[in-house]
């Protein structure tokens, strides 16, 4: 089990931007949440939100294929990737693209501008064969030399706007939230039930059975649920 938490890398990469009088930057490690974002991460944009912040970014712990609660938490969705990251496109994942809206390349400067350019066309042509096509921008920037910026941001502005005047925005935070009610009464099942002393070494029990080979997974987990449930099962099938 690794851990330790966050060391705040956030506000020291982000020096000039975190000395704004108008910017709050609040880092949260994600512990072992699956999905790239912290649990409460969701909760806290809100309370920025009726604080009265005009924009909130949120940045995932950058955790790959699987890095898809992001999506379900923000209006619009900027996946960022290195120079290089498409060569061939077999670096790109399938899944990530499906829920971009805007595509930056990043440190597209000095010796890496040109590799930034090819991985830009690696992701367009990537984005076209998903049936993106002109859907989603895919844009090259750099925060060093200043470049791009503007652009990637206006990118993200006219897809928010665009979803604002279609009605989708609407939708999509709505569907947001059922998915996020959902995934609240997932965790907190699982905590009420290891809550519960029988259940909770019942659940240890099992897992030394799952290691040890005597058990299969999936069984072993239908079991804990139906010791939450209270079905009181004799053992793994």
């Amino acid at each position: 089990v690794v851990s330790g938490g966050s060391v705040l890398g956030d506000k020291t990469r982000m020096s000039e931007l975190a000395r704004q009088e108008r910017v709050f930057i609040r880092p949260s490690p994600s512990g072992q949440v699956g999905g790239g974002l912290a649990r409460r991460t969701r909760d806290a944009v809100i309370l920025v939100e009726a604080w009265g912040a005009d924009v909130v970014l949120v940045e995932t712990v950058g955790v790959g294929q699987s890095e898809t609660a992001v999506a379900r938490t923000v209006d619009v969705a900027v996946l960022l990737v290195n120079p290089g990251a498409g060569d061939d496109l077999q670096g790109i994942k399938r899944g990530l693209l499906e829920l971009a809206d805007v595509i930056a390349v990043t440190k597209a400067d000095g010796e890496l501008r040109r590799l930034a350019e090819r991985t830009r066309g690696d992701y367009a042509a990537a984005a076209g064969l998903l049936g993106h096509g002109d859907g989603v921008p895919v844009l090259t920037c750099s925060a060093l030399a200043g470049e791009g910026l503007d652009e990637a941001w206006e990118a993200v502005e006219r897809r928010h706007a665009n979803l604002r005047e279609s009605g989708e925005l609407a939708r999509h935070r709505a569907e947001q939230s059922r998915e996020w009610m959902w995934a609240e009464v997932r965790e907190g099942l699982v905590e009420a039930a290891l809550a519960a002393a029988p259940v909770a070494l019942r659940a240890a029990e099992l897992e030394r059975e799952v290691a040890a080979g005597r058990a299969l997974p999936e069984a072993a987990a239908q079991e804990v649920v139906r010791a939450m449930l209270g079905d009181g099962a004799d053992g793994p099938g």
